[in-house]
């Protein structure tokens, strides 16, 4: 028996501290909703706000919205949370919904369920009032105005766009005062002094020409044939130059012809002819010459070119020019 009573009390306790519990929770959970305006015209817009207040460390799934409510129409929706400012185990989770209708009437907004786990809490119905729009009956109709036509001239494009025109314009004008300018600026004068060379006689340049293919020792290296060659270029070239004749172009012979009224002496002209005519036999007959003649072909050169240099006082022999062609 006494066990009996044991277990009888036990339970009592039990069961009272559970529905301490939950009657705790079911007061610290709170819903609200409200309307900003509970009348309004048609076709205006007012806010449903639904809010629920919990314990912090609980969960809350919110009413599902659809995009309407009967014939109220939700524009937008949006949702804050925020805690007590005295107790942060107390948070709010508010929705503010933005809605509409375009039918006059009285519109019944149902309630609305918020699911924790201590259990379901709903909101109270609220009603709301749309206003029809009030029609002035003592006033007569009017026909619908047909639309403006506006006229859109040069001048109001020009006034929207004138940036367009501005700027390149600004360019335009940028560009022509540089471009005149730099065109009639003062240049600096820079004077640049003539580097002035000497022009060596004909006789010097021969002279140097055939000191350095002397140094070049050319027949001493077997190269007798190019050794004349470069020999009777050297005086070929002095010949055209001293007596304005083609020389270069000219056979042996042909030189001799040109050179008839040149004054030319006898003994240079016998010089003259010994250098073209062992040249001649080097190049087209292939002889070889001795070392004694190879070095005589260059000092006969050089005595010719010595022996026929212009003198000061002579004039320049313009016939002749004239007689063999040369200007």
């Amino acid at each position: 028996m006494v066990k009996y009573l044991f277990y009888s009390k036990l339970y009592l306790i039990l069961l009272f501290t559970i529905g301490s519990f939950s009657a705790d929770a079911q007061t610290s959970t709170r819903v609200n909703a409200r309307l900003d305006q509970v009348s309004m015209p048609l076709g205006d817009q007012t806010t449903l706000h639904l809010s629920i207040t919990f314990p912090a460390k609980d969960s809350v799934r919110l009413p599902v919205l659809k995009d309407s409510i009967g014939k109220v129409q939700i524009v937008s929706m949006k949702a804050d949370t925020s805690f007590a400012k005295d107790d942060i185990s107390t948070e709010t989770i508010a929705q503010h919904i933005t809605v509409t209708s375009f039918e006059p009437g009285t519109y019944t907004i149902p309630a609305f369920t918020f699911h924790t786990k201590a259990g379901e809490f709903n909101t109270k119905e609220l009603t709301l009032q749309v206003l029809p729009v009030q029609v002035d009956t003592s006033k007569a109709f009017y026909d619908i105005k047909q639309p403006l036509s506006l006229k859109y001239t040069f001048l109001d494009w020009l006034r929207d766009n004138w940036y367009w025109v501005a700027l390149p314009l600004f360019l335009i004008i940028l560009i022509f005062f540089l471009y005149r300018y730099f065109k009639n600026r003062p240049r600096k004068q820079v004077q640049q002094e003539e580097v002035k060379v000497p022009v060596l006689p004909e006789h010097e340049l021969a002279l140097n020409k055939l000191e350095d293919l002397r140094n070049k020792k050319l027949w001493q290296q077997d190269q007798v044939k190019l050794y004349h060659s470069e020999l009777t270029d050297i005086v070929r070239e002095y010949l055209e130059k001293r007596f304005r004749i083609k020389a270069m172009e000219q056979t042996s012979e042909e030189i001799f012809r040109s050179l008839r009224h040149s004054g030319l002496e006898d003994t240079d002209r016998d010089k003259l002819r010994q250098i073209l005519t062992l040249a001649d036999l080097v190049k087209f007959a292939k002889e070889k010459p001795l070392p004694a003649e190879n070095e005589s072909s260059m000092d006969t050169a050089i005595m010719f070119v010595t022996s026929t240099q212009k003198k000061a006082s002579e004039p320049e022999n313009k016939e002749g020019d004239r007689k063999n062609g040369l200007s």
